[in-house]
Order: structure tokens, then C-alpha cells, then sequence
């Protein structure tokens, strides 16, 4: 074996002290690791929109200043065209579910693209789905269903944008992911 540092050890030396007044600023919002579950992104949004983080990994991610919780979910455009949602839903998941409107964050890599609002009745025909799903499946979960980024451009609100729809459904062609070192890529 022979370890050695890459080329550019230097570059990234030279921008880490961004990063961690970047986790700095997460910090003062609650979120204790920009690069866990996307953080970084969580951060962009709660400012975008001033918000702030519910503690905790059970129940909504966010709240505003009228007391509204909401559900908060991003997604990278260019890896997948879908939201993701729960890993074990189920009924009681759904049911809290019902309960909040849902803030959707478009992204491409890490630039946000545009932010979307859609209440709860707007996801009724995925918690009908999801429900039926469940049952049909003998009160077995599923399994991370989800909500297409399509689906909610054509029916959420959009609260905020600094892009089009169509630049946001484009699909590049994209080249066979490159081995992350043990790392998967986002989904």
C-alpha cells in the first residue's frame, strides 16, 4: 500500500475554513453536521424561508414563526427526478403526514434551484396509494415510496425560484457514478 496527499490536499485546505463557519452558522440552527443528512441543504432552506429546525429524528422537520410544522424534503435533479420519503411508511406515518403541509427543495448538485409548498391535500393521492399499498401487502411497510419532482412543479406552490421548470425536468446524460469510495450516492 502507499497513502500519499492528492494534488489538491492544498485547495481543500485552503477552503475548510469556509466550511466549518459554514457548520458554524448550521450550528446556531440547530443542525449539528452540514454533510449528515443533508444539512447543508436543510440550512439553505430553514433561511430561505425562515424557519427553524424541530429537534429530533421522529416527528416534523420545521417549524415558522405562526407555529405551522412543516415536512421538509430535497432532492439533487441531477441524480434522480424523484423525492423520497419514508423508509418504514406506514399508516402511522402517513397520518402524521395528513397533518403538516410539505416544503419541497429543488436542487441541482448543491445549488437550490426553486422551492415548492404543497399541503396536505395536494399529497392525498399519494397517501391514498401508500395506504392501499399497506394493506395490499399484509400491514407490511414500504419502503421509501416516492413523489415525483414533475408532480410537484405541476401542483405546489412555488415560493421561491431561480429557475424554470423545464431547465428543472431536463435530464443530462449522466455518466456511470465512479466508485465513491464507500460512500453511496444521493438518492
Amino acid at each position: 500500500m502507499k497513502f500519499e496527499l492528492h494534488q489538491d490536499w492544498s485547495n481543500l485546505i485552503a477552503l475548510w475554513p469556509q466550511v466549518e463557519e459554514y457548520q458554524r452558522l448550521a450550528n446556531k440552527h440547530g443542525i449539528n453536521d452540514i454533510f449528515q443528512d443533508n444539512g447543508g441543504k436543510l440550512l439553505q432552506v430553514l433561511l430561505l424561508l425562515s424557519l427553524k429546525v424541530l429537534p429530533g429524528r421522529e416527528g416534523n422537520d420545521a417549524v415558522d414563526v405562526t407555529g405551522t410544522e412543516f415536512e421538509l424534503k430535497s432532492v439533487n435533479v441531477e441524480l434522480t427526478k424523484s423525492f423520497s420519503t419514508h423508509h418504514h411508511m406506514n399508516p402511522t406515518i402517513i397520518a402524521k403526514y395528513r397533518q403538516v403541509p410539505w416544503v419541497f427543495a429543488i436542487y441541482s448538485n448543491i445549488t437550490i434551484r426553486s422551492v415548492y409548498l404543497l399541503m396536505p391535500d395536494d399529497l392525498e393521492v399519494f397517501y391514498d396509494k401508500w395506504e392501499r399499498q399497506w394493506h395490499e401487502r399484509d400491514g407490511k411497510d414500504i419502503n421509501n415510496p416516492k413523489i415525483p419532482v414533475k408532480y410537484v412543479i405541476e401542483y405546489g406552490k412555488l415560493l421561491w425560484s431561480n429557475a424554470t421548470p423545464e431547465e428543472l425536468l431536463w435530464t443530462p446524460e449522466i455518466e456511470e457514478q465512479i466508485d465513491l469510495g464507500g460512500f453511496e450516492a444521493e438518492n
